[in-house]
């Protein structure tokens, strides 16, 4: 195995980690202010949604990869889970979201509804979804084995490791915001790699190169 492509089996397991993990402290958000009996509820239901989405994303990464633009469609979602990411570490987000998944967290009356709680978790599961395919997708290339692999350990993270996740990075600031840094650089990478297409999309041929 060439170093290229070892160094692209470590780029996709951190993206994979740090795209669970955030898609789960989303979870643990919207389920913050729910009461006892409906937060587990919010939460299992939650993460189960985001690993089936990656699994139909995964079923169908060879025709999402093939619509004119996507890696610059999918840099531009990344971009803002890049901001959105930062504004929770600044406003320490992480602590409470990780107190909506401990027992007995909130006690008190609820400050949501269910419904207003899967929305919004459903909102963020698709496109976080999409993001985390489209970026596995675009660190693996032509590489199909790393695409596999990368999809496969997604999927597995939202499916059985997903809080765990959170809650490493929430113990361990140092990962989430080297994490931030490798997300932003990926973020990068795919826009000045999808603007091309898009460019031609678009009818701005002269601006494609």
């Amino acid at each position: 195995m060439n170093p290229d492509t070892i160094f692209s089996f470590i780029q996709i397991i951190f993206a994979d980690i740090l795209l669970s993990g955030d898609n789960a402290l989303i979870i643990g958000m919207a389920a913050a202010g729910l009461s006892p009996e409906f937060r587990k509820k919010a939460i299992f239901l939650g993460l189960a949604l985001a690993a089936g989405l990656r699994i139909f994303f995964a079923a169908i990464a060879s025709s999402l990869m093939a619509v004119p633009g996507i890696l610059f469609i999918g840099g531009l979602l990344l971009t803002w889970v890049c901001w959105r990411f930062f504004c929770e570490l600044r406003e320490h987000v992480p602590e409470t979201a990780e107190h909506a998944l401990e027992a007995p967290g909130y006690q008190g009356p609820p400050r949501r509804q269910l419904m207003s709680a899967l929305v919004t978790i459903t909102i963020a599961d698709v496109s976080m979804s999409i993001d985390n395919v489209v970026a596995v997708a675009a660190i693996a290339r032509e590489n199909t084995a790393l695409l596999i692999f990368g999809l496969a350990l997604s999927i597995g993270l939202m499916a059985f490791c997903a809080t765990m996740v959170m809650r490493m990075l929430t113990r361990y600031p140092w990962i989430t915001y080297l994490g931030l840094a490798f997300l932003v650089y990926l973020a990068a990478d795919m826009l000045i790699a999808g603007w091309p297409d898009m460019a031609r999309y678009a009818g701005l041929g002269e601006w494609a190169a």
